[in-house]
């Protein structure tokens, strides 16, 4: 009897410490910096490489040194390919708070669709120590109807896309604070009433503690752009015009078209529209028509700004292109020495396509 009871205090004591403090893992440990000295090195090495590039952008597309961003869509994928991609476009995110509007890879195996998918977590595993979830989470979601949401921490801690920006946003901010959102399965329609639902539990929110967009809070929306290739999809074949140097230029070339015709220069809802049915086949949202894995986080990401921007009389979101760049166009990073590397081959047969764009 004795021995039950010592058992069951026990597992009180676990279990009151668990909900104290439940704090997310990180699932890939290999494409995405885990440790601070691993961030560090990743940050020079990209800014040793690419830092004129990124002046040169800004100059450009920044003279009048506006450089906060109030929303960003940045690639997810292994640091050796796309890492100087999130350094430029994350570096204009200033806010302490980041709404994350993530990519939900493994949705179907959890039957999720149709719904915002938010955590329970209080902070999330990050090179520089745990980053805390903003406690506006729970006042935004108390402000959104029961309907449109589900608190999903399974699906959270298997998905990558997320995880993969903090530490780019904690390297700059060691207090920033996080408030994730998968983006799963999810038809037109039901984007737009989601996104303008969220638009005013975040204005309602905001309005209450009187924080500005951009300085206070600002949104980055998780994307890949094209998989593209026959080897290595999980059996599928996503080599539209081949795998030789032609094919990977006309893949590269509708690329560009798409980003210029939908995502630039400002995001409207024709504009948006356009980008969905680029990515998502007609009259079957659950499948690819181009595939980009964001083809569900960017439109909803970009049609909660654009809400935003009505609900609140504020300047529409105006965007800047940072870069577009694949797996096989630049050397890799290397990363090697840090304890890191690829989780995918990078070859004519298997690539991926990274957009970088910020909206000011």
């Amino acid at each position: 009897m004795r021995k039950s009871i010592s058992l069951l205090l026990f597992f009180m004591f676990c279990s009151q410490l668990f909900a104290q403090n439940k704090t997310r893992k990180p699932i890939d440990t290999i494409g995405f910096a885990t440790k601070a000295m691993q961030m560090d090195s990743v940050i020079k090495r990209i800014d040793r490489t690419y830092g004129t590039y990124f002046d040169t952008v800004n100059k450009l597309n920044m003279p009048g040194g506006n450089t906060a961003f109030r929303l960003a869509v940045c690639p997810h994928d292994d640091y050796m390919y796309a890492g100087f991609l999130y350094r430029g476009v994350l570096s204009h995110i200033q806010a302490k708070t980041v709404v994350i509007l993530g990519v939900a890879h493994k949705a179907k195996k959890f039957s999720v669709e149709q719904k915002l998918v938010f955590d329970s977590f209080d902070t999330w595993k990050e090179p520089y120590g745990n980053s805390t979830i903003s406690p506006l989470r729970e006042e935004i979601i108390s402000h959104l109807p029961k309907e449109d949401y589900i608190i999903h921490d399974s699906l959270q801690q298997a998905e990558h896309s997320i995880e993969a920006l903090v530490p780019f946003l904690q390297y700059q901010n060691r207090d920033v604070q996080i408030i994730p959102v998968l983006v799963p399965f999810m038809n037109f329609d039901m984007m737009e009433k989601f996104a303008f639902d969220l638009a005013r539990g975040i204005d309602t929110v905001m309005k209450a503690h009187n924080l500005q967009w951009g300085e206070d809070l600002a949104f980055v929306i998780s994307n890949d752009a094209v998989h593209y290739g026959d080897e290595e999809w999980g059996g599928k074949n996503y080599a539209t015009y081949g795998c030789d140097s032609a094919g990977y230029a006309k893949a590269v070339n509708l690329e560009n078209e798409i980003i210029t015709n939908s995502l630039l220069p400002v995001p409207d809802t024709a504009n948006i529209h356009k980008f969905f049915n680029y990515t998502v086949q007609p009259g079957n949202w659950h499948e690819y028509q181009w595939p980009w894995c964001g083809r569900y986080s960017v439109p909803l990401g970009l049609l909660t700004g654009m809400y935003l921007c009505e609900i609140r009389g504020a300047a529409k979101l105006e965007a800047v292109k940072m870069g577009y760049s694949t797996s096989i166009e630049h050397k890799p990073l290397p990363v090697e020495d840090l304890g890191m590397g690829k989780t995918a081959v990078a070859t004519l047969h298997h690539w991926v396509g990274y957009a970088a764009i910020g909206y000011r």
